[in-house]
């Protein structure tokens, strides 16, 4: 089995590669470079009425980083609409790893006292890799999303990677590019500095709605 450290991880971001489980039980781990890359424009979010609403009225508690270890558990885990995940214990462990290195990050929403939906992801200099998120209660993880596109924003970032694009992120804005395409995008955002924990605003909606583009 091949041993992959954090560092190897952060060095395989940097030039385009991931890794992934066929299964959460399954224990090993292959790399993946997509042909085509699912990216967020970050001043190109969509989202309906109904969700602007949601984040306007403040239906979430959103705090940052405060139960990573959660955020993967609950992202790996088995629900009725999903069968299986790509998440395994490794995967769980090396992602761990990177956040206590200040390499990973996680956006939680809590609701009476409970994670209810979030999100989780890689950071590198100006990129920001999302790798998955995951909802108890409907439209959890889309206000996660915009209040992470609002962060990445105010901290100076210029790349969001969604790695694959599916129906559910086209809807959100998300586009899809080519492989060579991303790697030219890919260098200079890594080279770049970002600071995640510049927004200090996530407890008023106007400037969420604001950094993330939706004014």
């Amino acid at each position: 089995m091949t041993t992959i450290t954090p560092k190897i991880l952060l060095q395989a971001y940097a030039v385009g590669i991931f890794p992934m489980a066929e299964t959460a039980e399954d224990n090993a781990l292959y790399w993946v470079e997509p042909d085509e890359r699912g990216i967020f424009p970050l001043h190109g979010l969509r989202i309906s009425h109904s969700l602007r609403k949601q984040v306007r009225k403040q239906a979430f508690e959103i705090r940052i980083d405060s139960a990573f270890s959660e955020v993967i558990d609950a992202c790996a885990a088995k629900t009725e609409s999903r069968q299986s995940t790509w998440i395994n214990a490794r995967i769980r462990k090396l992602y761990n790893q990177l956040h206590q290195m200040d390499h990973c990050h996680s956006v939680e929403c809590w609701q009476d006292g409970k994670l209810v939906g979030g999100l989780y992801g890689v950071k590198i200099g100006a990129a920001f890799f999302g790798e998955s998120m995951f909802s108890r209660v409907t439209d959890a993880s889309k206000v996660a999303l915009v209040h992470l596109i609002a962060r990445l924003n105010a901290g100076g970032f210029q790349l969001l990677d969604a790695q694959f694009m599916n129906p559910h992120l086209k809807t959100l804005g998300a586009i899809v590019i080519s492989k060579a395409d991303y790697k030219e995008l890919l260098p200079s955002a890594i080279a770049a500095s970002a600071d995640f924990n510049r927004f200090k605003d996530d407890n008023d909606p106007a400037r969420v709605l604001h950094f993330a583009g939706l004014r």
